[in-house]
């Protein structure tokens, strides 16, 4: 019996001595955080690639880099036209409105001519519109004026259509380029597209820092068209009505040497009507 107790008594120090020392060393492994498994979707947050505009036109595909570089060359054209016809069409409209304003002061169409060819005003279509007026005139003296009349009119017509041609010249390109641009953009951003999927199929990798680059170098030829499709519609729509109201301008001056060559020629053959009816009226009381 004294042996038994002894031997549970030893088997208890035992186990009092070496408990804390195991409790000691599990507890700092269950304490330990385990580390979360890394999600296929986790956005990088140090990207490799440059993502600015240079470094993702310098990274893009070559069909994407013609595109990109082809909408610029056509938003550098439509500011080059808007620069040149805004200088142009400011001065023919100013050179029209003070020539049509010397017609309607003028009392008929010599004093007209004069006061248009005497100053900064001889050179354009007003002043053409005059000087077809006086050589018509001068070529059908002895014709009739209604023919004098249908004449002019088809002469001022042809003026008229001639200088708005003129005016409306390179518009049609900002046409193009608004209409058109978009569309070539986006065909850069499908083949940019195509592209990134063709990588992310070769690297067998979802990560975006493989897709990212390419799409953003895809719409970048997108927003590039945009740039130049945007601004060449608004010019353009602009230019139409400024044109419209050139041509309206034109019109009343072509109204207004009508006119004038209609009075002149009533003036004109007003003398010759009285002096044959003065002739008759004598031919009647001689006999």
């Amino acid at each position: 019996m004294n042996v038994v107790m002894r031997r549970l008594a030893i088997g208890a120090i035992f186990v009092l001595v070496h408990l804390p020392a195991a409790a000691q060393e599990a507890t700092p492994a269950a304490e330990t955080p385990i580390p979360p498994a890394p999600s296929p979707l986790a956005v990088p947050t140090n990207l490799p690639h440059d993502l600015s505009p240079w470094a993702m036109f310098v990274a893009a595909d070559n069909i994407v880099k013609a595109v990109i570089i082809g909408l610029a060359l056509a938003s550098l054209a439509t500011w080059t036209v808007w620069l040149a016809k805004v200088i142009e069409l400011t001065s023919a409209l100013r050179k029209a409105r003070s020539a049509l304003r010397k017609l309607q002061r003028a009392d008929n169409l010599a004093d007209a001519t004069r006061e248009i060819e005497a100053e900064w005003t001889k050179d354009g279509p007003v002043a053409e519109l005059v000087q077809a007026a006086m050589r018509e005139t001068e070529r059908s003296v002895d014709l009739s004026a209604d023919g004098v009349k249908e004449r002019l009119a088809i002469a001022l017509s042809r003026i008229e259509a001639r200088a708005g041609r003129h005016m409306a010249r390179s518009t049609g390109l900002l046409a193009t380029i608004g209409a058109t641009a978009p569309f070539i953009g986006l065909f850069g951003t499908v083949w940019g597209i195509m592209n990134s999927f063709i990588g992310i199929a070769q690297s067998k990798t979802t990560n975006l820092a493989v897709v990212a680059p390419g799409i953003a170098e895809a719409l970048l030829a997108t927003a590039i068209g945009l740039v130049a499709a945007i601004p060449a519609v608004i010019i353009y729509n602009v230019f139409a009505r400024a044109i419209a109201g050139y041509r309206a301008l034109l019109s009343d001056a072509s109204g207004e040497v009508l006119q004038h060559l209609s009075r002149d020629l009533e003036r004109h053959q007003k003398p010759v009507a009285s002096r044959a009816a003065s002739s008759a009226r004598s031919r009647w009381m001689a006999e």
